[in-house]
């Protein structure tokens, strides 16, 4: 097999648009989901990312990465006005509506009737969730930490409420996502099936891993 090798210089003299798309893969197989948010105005947006990140269990945190705040960010700007949204996986049967969302809407333009996705409301939570996702969360917003290298920024949310499928849910806690229809991404643009290998014993030193 022929490697290919890249130095800093090399990466940095490639062509922008090449550059953007290997450095987006090069991190794998990303979890792809639908943040939604609304306004205090009541309108609505919906946005794809592949950022969103585990933090904590308790407690029960997560978080993504937002672009720069100094353009237009309706995400961004909607979280900060009414501390709530939402995280929605994407399945099979939504990933090129969800990938539609990634255009540049006007704030005014819901994302959600352009792309035709269903806004859904649940139990008086401000921001909305995708209808059509098999795993649902709703959050709070916590905290925002700058990340002054390249002007992103991490949005941190505190759990307050999830739905998923009753199947996908193992007696131990343990979400199979696969179950539930979720997809993955690699990369900008790219959408996978999963194929579980194994789920595997807790580790520990001297003692043979089982499969679960």
């Amino acid at each position: 097999m022929n490697v290919l090798s890249f130095g800093k210089e090399d990466v940095m003299k490639m062509e922008r648009r090449f550059r953007l798309r290997l450095i987006n893969t090069l991190s794998g197989f990303k979890s792809v989901n639908l943040v939604g948010t609304v306004d205090s105005a009541g309108n609505e947006n919906l946005a794809i990312i592949s950022s969103v990140i585990h933090l904590g269990s308790d407690p029960a945190l997560m978080g993504f990465i937002s672009r720069p705040a100094f353009v237009e960010r309706n995400t961004f700007f909607n979280i900060k006005e009414t501390s709530s949204f939402t995280f929605n996986h994407i399945n099979e049967a939504i990933y090129k509506k969800a990938h539609q969302t990634s255009a540049r809407y006007p704030k005014e333009i819901s994302e959600f009737d352009q792309v035709g996705l269903t806004p859904i409301y649940k139990d008086n939570f401000k921001a909305p969730f995708v209808k059509e996702s098999p795993v649902q969360i709703g959050l709070i917003f916590r905290e925002k930490v700058d990340i002054k290298l390249n002007d992103t920024i991490l949005i941190i949310g505190e759990i307050q409420s999830i739905y998923v499928p009753e199947h996908s849910l193992h007696s131990d806690g343990f979400l199979d996502i696969e179950k539930a229809g979720s997809i993955t991404c690699s990369g900008l643009d790219s959408y996978h099936l999963t194929n579980q290998i194994a789920r595997l014993s807790y580790a520990k030193p001297n003692k043979e891993l089982i499969e679960i």
